[in-house]
């Protein structure tokens, strides 16, 4: 009888041919999930046509006494009760949240990010229906929020539900969570691009084909059937009036001295003028909202009343300056527009962050970006005054852009969301200097971004920045150890025992090879302390020993990634590396090895060499390499 040695985990098998290696993984099951994605972006249509119905249904009751979901504006002049209506409202929310769920505190974005990254992209239905409703309410209540925020967490809750339903793994569930949050972005602001981009942005942490399709799809859809049941137009219609001296033609001749010295369009000073003007403020925004959650945190209050004080705030200010109330999408058409007068302007900007950052600190439920496209637009329709000449609107267009921008840290979202917003194609390379700037400013000063900042004020890090993976760019013949030690495999089990117990440098597993060279199996340490307590096998060939399932191998042609994962599947932490063609041992591989792919891309990072042309001369003539 065979001796037999502890069980070991299930190996996974290696692939018994060289991998056909290409520049995606991504197979045939994209088209299933790109057709469950059409079927969610359909959903999201839905969701965006319940959700702006909803907030006028509550508008209407809060303000004007009528179960009616005709959309009308708030009132121009609040009478002093009203500061009221936001305090219920927001009380109304604390509830929900109290007895329903906490995730529908705060403007969605964060909660989807945090379902993705640390809840395997499931989202319970009670959010799916709290969400919309508990955002309606605070903004048909007055509350300072956009609906963006709440539809990209209502549509990533339909996505995430529809893939439930399936047999399906956490990133294919991703995929459709993020295909339902860009659908409901689309159509809501009729931006299918910068939705998809939002999602590369923020949300996919990836960018691969097999979720970059789904939602393009997603997308697709809803902005295709959003002409259905939503206004089909650009949300915010903005032509420049004087076409500007870059269009079409900004890197050649008189285009480039256009845009560098100025003009109809302002140039690219004034353009990166507006983006550091947006970063700055980008970061005075983001630290009044934390600073006003960590006023809340010390109330003696519990958390369920924080949005009701919230709330007692957006009445005051909605007393003070009544346009700082609701979504506020006329006060962005009016900045664009360029009629509106700068103490206006101010008066907005003032009041409406300060009721904003109250509110969000204390946990009322609303989107971000509407009222970013308003503070932004603000700060560059008050900085136009110091810029040069341009068309009306220019430069609160290129605030808004700039301040998304910067604030969310998605300069390529918001600068195509801009354009798709107006119309206006022309703002693209402006929109695009200012967003990048604005980027630049706020990644250098702030370590995390408002949407980030919340999801490590709940204990988790989250990185930003994509990379090629290393382990797919380097083989294994490449780090391996060529010089191995064996155990042949006629030698007994107490031979094996003394070679792992003697003193001296041991490693953890030893190949067993026959007298071929080609490998058995594998000794590990913890084998031969299974074997200590078993005499009668000491005088065992260890060939027997280990001989049963194929060993868990590697081959030299391979990717260090495929073998890494091998490793972390089996816990195993050497591997044997065999010729794929006679099985004989070529080296091994293990952990430290991995490493130094890990080691050569820091080095890549943090050591600075120049190469100078002179040098190169230099060593050939001196006969060196």
């Amino acid at each position: 009888m065979k001796p037999s040695s502890v069980p070991a985990p299930a190996p996974v098998a290696p692939p018994a041919q060289a991998p056909r290696l290409g520049d995606f993984t991504t197979d045939l099951s994209v088209l299933r999930l790109t057709a469950m994605a059409a079927v969610v972006g359909a959903a999201g249509i839905g969701a965006a046509w319940f959700l702006l119905r909803l907030i006028a249904l509550c508008t209407n009751i809060a303000y004007y006494g009528r179960f009616t979901a005709a959309a009308l504006p708030l009132p121009a002049s609040p009478a002093p009760w009203t500061v009221l209506v936001p305090v219920a409202g927001c009380l109304l929310i604390g509830l929900m949240a109290r007895y329903g769920s906490e995730k529908i505190r705060g403007h969605g974005i964060p909660e989807a990010m945090e379902a993705i990254l640390i809840g395997q992209s499931r989202i319970q239905p009670k959010v799916a229906l709290l969400k919309p409703v508990s955002s309606a309410v605070s903004i048909g209540t007055g509350g300072p929020f956009g609906a963006e925020g709440p539809i990209i967490m209502t549509g990533g809750a339909i996505g995430s539900l529809f893939a439930q339903l399936f047999h399906m793994t956490s990133a294919e569930r991703k995929t459709l969570l993020v295909a339902g949050a860009a659908a409901g972005m689309t159509s809501v602001f009729g931006t299918p691009l910068a939705a998809v981009l939002l999602a590369v942005e923020l949300l996919l942490f990836e960018w691969k084909p097999r979720s970059f399709l789904p939602v393009a799809v997603a997308a697709a859809v809803a902005a295709a059937g959003r002409t259905l049941l939503l206004d089909p137009a650009p949300l915010f219609p903005y032509h420049v009036a004087a076409a500007l001296p870059y269009a079409g033609r900004a890197f050649a001749g008189d285009g480039l001295a256009a845009m560098l010295s100025g003009g109809a369009g302002g140039g690219f000073p004034a353009w990166a003028a507006i983006g550091i003007l947006a970063g700055l403020g980008s970061g005075v925004l983001t630290a009044m909202v934390y600073g006003a959650e960590d006023l809340f945190q010390k109330l003696p209050l519990h958390w369920m009343w924080w949005p009701a004080v919230g709330g007692l705030a957006i009445g005051v200010g909605g007393l003070i300056e009544p346009a700082a109330l609701g979504v506020g999408y006329d006060n962005i058409r009016h900045l664009l527009a360029g009629d509106l007068p700068a103490s206006s302007i101010v008066s907005l900007l003032a009041v409406k962050s300060v009721i904003w950052a109250i509110a969000l600190g204390s946990g009322t439920s609303g989107g971000v970006l509407a009222p970013l496209l308003i503070f932004g637009g603000a700060l560059g329709a008050l900085a136009g005054g110091l810029l040069p000449s341009a068309d009306p609107g220019l430069w609160a267009a290129l605030g808004m852009a700039a301040m998304m921008g910067g604030t969310m840290r998605a300069p390529l979202t918001a600068t195509l969301f801009a354009v798709e917003l107006t119309g206006e194609l022309h703002l693209l390379l402006p929109a695009f200097t200012a967003c990048a700037f604005a980027y630049g400013v706020t990644v250098l000063l702030l370590k995390r971004s408002i949407l980030t900042e919340k999801i490590a004020r709940r204990g988790h890090h989250v990185a930003r920045e994509y990379h090629v993976d290393p382990f797919q760019l380097v083989r294994v013949d490449a780090v391996m150890t060529r010089e191995v030690d064996t155990l042949p495999a006629d030698a007994t089990v107490g031979q094996a025992i003394g070679r792992f117990t003697t003193a001296g440098p041991h490693h953890t597993a030893l190949p067993v090879v026959d007298e071929t060279g080609v490998v058995v199996g594998m000794v590990t340490r913890a084998d031969c302390l299974a074997w200590l307590g078993r005499p009668e096998l000491h005088g065992a060939a260890v060939g027997d020993a280990v001989s049963g399932a194929p060993p868990l191998r590697a081959y030299p042609d391979e990717l260090t990634g495929a073998v890494a994962d091998r490793m972390a599947e089996s816990g195993v932490g050497r591997l044997p590396v065999v010729d794929r063609a006679t099985g004989r041992l070529a080296g091994i591989v293990g952990r430290k090895d991995l490493m130094r792919v890990r080691a050569q891309r820091l080095e890549e990072e943090r050591i600075r060499r120049a190469f100078r042309p002179w040098d190169g001369v230099r060593r050939q003539a001196a006969g060196r390499p």
